[in-house]
């Protein structure tokens, strides 16, 4: 029985990741989801948060901005909207994109009908993530 699958990370601009690994975690639109060899057929959505995964003990992340996965027959293939290693994270500008995202969000709230809420929120949580990943809470 296998004990390792094949990861693929893949966004518009490149393949990220592929290689083999025994665990993944990652984040779904339904919760928390862990995966490994031999896991059952799934195809899910994909929310903005961390993806980890494991090969011989050592573990390598990197953020997600959302997207698809699919697992089968032992292939993990993740569709993402963007996706960076913790060390390619420009810290400088994720923490320009939460100030604007933040000051979107308060005009918003402060009743300027152009500017959409929803989009200034899923900004902020990109930001937040990456600040968080790239070493700065």
């Amino acid at each position: 029985m296998a004990t390792s699958y094949l990861l693929e990370v893949v966004t518009p601009e490149r393949v990220v990741v592929k290689q083999e690994v025994e665990f993944t975690s990652v984040r779904s639109t339904e919760g928390s989801l862990g995966i490994m060899a031999n896991h059952a057929p799934l195809v899910t959505t994909l929310d903005i948060g961390l993806l980890r995964f494991e090969k011989d003990g050592a573990a390598d992340e990197m953020t997600l901005t959302g997207g698809f996965l699919e697992f089968a027959e032992n292939k993990a293939t993740i569709l993402g909207n963007a996706a960076e290693r913790p060390g390619d994270i420009d810290v400088s500008r994720a923490e320009a994109a939460r100030q604007r995202a933040e000051k979107r969000i308060e005009e918003a709230k402060n009743g300027n009908a152009e500017i959409d809420l929803m989009r200034a929120e899923l900004a902020l949580k990109r930001a937040l993530l990456r600040l968080s990943a790239g070493g700065r809470k």
